[in-house]
């Protein structure tokens, strides 16, 4: 009995029920304001020391809650309406689908390993710590828990793989990263090769994701 009320929690009718759905939407977007505050001062830092070009590449797990806050868009428009989306936009759904569960995994679990590395070389625990742990593993939860409402093909990770990399380049060879905690800069090197192999796992898992949906279709046909 308890089994199948675990199993209730986690069935494609919770997820994408309207209720489940506006909660997200409005959890991911708040936190993407948020987040967007945290970045400001970095932001303005980059505008003006280096270039606006670069701003793209400072705020990480802000434009991941955006991502999926627009994905959740989608899924709530596929619950008023119930009819398919224009090809064109598809197309374009299929690539925020694979941004989300690629960013939102990824950068999850590295600002938790990232805050808790700090305390490990002696920085001090704050409630900020405490609330962006539990929310940044929410964001890694969240991404993997829709795997059976996605819509996102093979193409579009390639695209994705091909810009956190890039943004891994940004990051640590222009000097972009997020500002870390200063027990952590003498491990920068350290920090970009976790960051690099990060990318790397978070595409594999997002294709994992993709080949498993395909099996569920099948079984589901």
């Amino acid at each position: 009995m308890l089994s199948m009320s675990i199993r209730t929690y986690f069935s494609k009718a919770f997820l994408g029920s309207r209720f489940m759905l506006w909660t997200l939407f409005w959890i991911n977007f708040l936190g993407t304001v948020y987040g967007y505050e945290w970045y400001w001062k970095q932001m303005q830092y980059t505008m003006e020391t280096m270039s606006a070009w670069y701003l793209p590449f400072v705020p990480d797990s802000p434009t991941a809650s955006l991502f999926f806050t627009g994905t959740i868009l989608y899924l709530l428009v596929d619950s008023y309406k119930g009819r398919e989306l224009h090809p064109k936009v598809s197309a374009f759904r299929s690539f925020v689908e694979a941004f989300t569960v690629v960013t939102s995994f990824k950068y999850g679990i590295w600002a938790v390993t990232m805050i808790w590395a700090g305390v490990y070389q002696g920085s001090e625990v704050s409630w900020q710590d405490w609330m962006l742990t539990i929310s940044h593993l929410g964001m890694a939860a969240e991404a993997l828990l829709y795997l059976r409402l996605y819509t996102y093909r093979v193409w579009p990770l390639v695209f994705v793989g091909g810009w956190v990399l890039w943004n891994d380049y940004m990051d640590y060879v222009v000097g972009v990263f997020p500002w870390l905690p200063e027990s952590l800069m003498d491990d920068l090197p350290t920090v970009e090769s976790f960051t690099i192999e990060l990318s790397f796992v978070s595409v594999i898992v997002a294709f994992v994701m993709f080949k498993i949906r395909q099996v569920l279709a099948k079984r589901e046909v």
